[in-house]
């Protein structure tokens, strides 16, 4: 069967490498490298035998990761660090870069290598980081849109380096090709600019009208490996095109669909592309230059980490988070497998030193979730021996803080409960490390601390021994169990409300001390299903009673309920068997012109009037010689049958 034989025996081995790393929480390609490293080296090339028809393949699957990078590129992303986005990131690279260098040349390689070594370690890895910061729970903290904000710069740099570096590499003969480059470089985005965002959105919404998928995917898929073949022809990188084109699709209407429909098929040649790395790894040569790629590992993970919390404290942050981008960041990514690739290919690198970075590439990416897991217990080490940074706070009243509400989070549903608290004059006070969201907060004159509110210092600041309760809004499971757990271990007696994204993290968090546990999913759908039954003319009492219920099983506590609980449960239950109903009396209503002592309605059904509303005015508990009129609003309480009998007495 030839290259189809050795697809299908790539697949298989990249679907069990996969689920052993889904298995121990590791990041998918990491699978997909050892089984090449399985494949190629150590199966002695009979499993795969033909190892250049499938780099062939994964040079379409590079074409496609860089394709749905320009699809997700947007400009709204870095907006909120900005300044260390574009600004840092630029100079993190340079830096690195020049870091490289140095310890390619300690290491006894050559300039050009060195240069190149640079290059390859200034990225770093988009795919591990996100899958780290998922699998921590620490997704939208300002660590996290920092590294976001970088990795992004990072990933925008792949091209020009393309560009740059083989001419750069060799002077000699380099800068009249490296000016026709940029000239041609500089061409091609002009066309594209001018005519791809006038030509391709049209194309796309032409296709779009014949509602076919199939065909739809064919054109993005076309136009992506097309442009890219054209810049290939041009002389310039075949990658370059592919990015330009989805950065033009990107600014469409139909960018996001095309980003959906591309990705699967970007999974798939991207499967390829990491499992041809693998296969350029040897485990003999592994062993037999251990010592170089551990030294190359080490040197690079405490430069590079160095320079990337040193640049994010330069610009401003503080606190916890030049640490977490540190540790975060300090890897070889997976787009310096592509790099390297052409500086291997273009003989700027010797086989012994492409193996070595490739190895250390490896190995830093096993090694991220590990290190990147170091970054709380470091920082409490910090605070606890070294002098504690300042915290900012706005709005606080000068009397200080007391019997007031805590609010962990000053994202959008922090802000919600503090307007709420705000229009009711509950005292209150939010945590938020977010700078973006912090100031809006100080803005709208919420009183705010910027900290991080896992940090004992910050929910100190707050005062949390006056606190009359603790509600946290953070969605990261980590960062709300450590807020939980010292909380509770401090102050017994504190209220504390958290939210949740699922029934085993309730049951944690209820483990934890935690009074009330709120599921945003389960509140969301009820909402919606309350929705549907309104449009459905069912009685609010029904839905209401219904809705509660499934509250009352949904957040029931594990371990049982203490008699105060229960007690608050049986009245909750009471109320829940009432309904209140309004009545407006027609004239033909037989209770016009008649006394509550006459209709006798409380003997007939049941039910108790306990108030009527006539011409703006309420009044409350009628006596048994009100007489009512018509358009009166009569409102009548009792159970559900009850009601029932009352709307069957009217009716008859």
């Amino acid at each position: 069967m030839g290259i189809a034989a050795d697809i299908v025996v790539i697949l298989l081995a990249a679907f069990c490498g996969g689920l052993v790393a889904h298995r121990l929480k590791q990041p998918l390609i990491l699978g997909y490298i050892l089984a090449g490293v399985f494949l190629g080296p150590l199966s002695g090339g009979v499993l795969v035998s033909n190892l250049h028809d499938i780099e062939n393949l994964a040079e379409i699957g590079v074409a496609l990761l860089l394709f749905a990078l320009g699809l997700e590129f947007s400009l709204k992303e870095l907006r909120p660090v900005r300044k260390v986005a574009l600004l840092g990131g630029p100079i993190q690279i340079l830096l690195t870069i020049g870091f490289g260098y140095l310890v390619g040349l300690y290491l006894g390689w050559g300039p050009v290598a060195s240069l190149w070594l640079g290059a390859l370690i200034s990225l770093s890895s988009t795919m591990v980081i996100l899958k780290t910061l998922m699998t921590q729970g620490v997704m939208g903290t300002l660590s996290s849109r920092v590294m976001i904000g970088l990795l992004i710069v990072q990933d925008l740099a792949v091209v020009p380096l393309m560009i740059l570096l083989p001419q750069i590499s060799n002077p000699a003969v380099g800068l009249p090709i490296l000016a026709l480059a940029l000239l041609k470089s500089a061409l091609f985005l002009t066309v594209m600019l001018f005519l791809g965002v006038r030509l391709l959105p049209r194309l796309l919404a032409g296709i779009a009208r014949w509602n076919s998928r199939e065909l739809f995917l064919l054109t993005i898929t076309a136009i992506g490996l097309g442009i890219g073949y054209v810049t290939y022809l041009l002389g310039l990188s075949f990658a370059l095109g592919a990015f330009v084109a989805g950065m033009v699709l990107s600014e469409s209407d139909y960018g996001h669909q095309a980003l959906s429909d591309i990705l699967p098929l970007r999974d798939l040649f991207g499967l390829l592309f990491f499992s041809s790395v693998g296969m350029l790894l040897d485990p003999q040569f592994l062993q037999a230059y251990w010592t170089e790629v551990l030294l190359l590992v080490l040197l690079i993970s405490l430069g590079k980490g160095l320079l990337l919390g040193l640049i994010t404290r330069a610009f401003g942050y503080g606190n916890v988070v030049p640490l977490a981008v540190g540790l975060g960041m300090f890897q070889i990514g997976e787009f310096s497998f592509v790099l390297g690739q052409v500086g291997f290919a273009g003989g700027f690198l010797s086989t012994v030193q492409h193996s070595t970075i490739l190895s250390a590439a490896i190995l830093s990416m096993l090694l991220t979730p590990l290190v990147s897991g170091l970054t709380r217990p470091i920082y409490r080490l910090k605070q606890r021996y070294a002098k504690h940074e300042p915290l900012s706070s706005r709005n606080i009243p000068k009397a200080g803080l007391s019997g007031h509400i805590v609010i962990a989070g000053g994202g959008r549903v922090g802000r919600h409960i503090a307007r709420l608290l705000s229009q009711l004059e509950v005292p209150f006070v939010l945590i938020e490390i977010d700078y973006a969201r912090y100031l809006e907060s100080k803005s709208e004159q919420f009183p705010i601390i910027y900290g991080d509110a896992s940090q004992e210092t910050v929910l100190e600041a707050a005062n949390l021994q006056a606190a009359a309760q603790l509600l946290v809004t953070l969605p990261g499971i980590t960062v709300v169990e450590g807020i939980v757990r010292y909380a509770h271990s401090r102050y017994v007696d504190l209220n504390i409300v958290v939210r949740a994204e699922g029934g085993e993290q309730m049951r944690s968090l209820y483990e934890d001390g935690v009074y009330v546990v709120i599921l945003p999913e389960l509140e969301a759908g009820l909402e919606i299903a309350r929705q549907a039954l309104l449009h459905l003319k069912i009685s609010v009492p029904v839905i209401q009673r219904y809705t509660d219920a499934l509250r009352r099983d949904q957040y029931q506590r594990p371990a049982g309920l203490s008699s105060e609980n229960l007690e608050l449960r049986q009245l909750k239950n009471a109320h829940e068997l009432l309904d209140l109903k309004w009545e407006r009396l027609e004239p033909e209503n037989i209770m016009v012109d008649h006394s509550l002592r006459e209709l006798d309605i409380r003997r007939v059904t049941g039910v108790s009037i306990v108030g009527v509303l006539r011409a703006g005015e309420f009044m409350a508990n009628p006596t048994a010689d009100f007489v009512f009129n018509v358009g009166d609003l009569v409102a009548v309480i009792g159970s559900h049958h009850q009601c029932e009998n009352l709307a069957e007495c009217l009716a008859g």
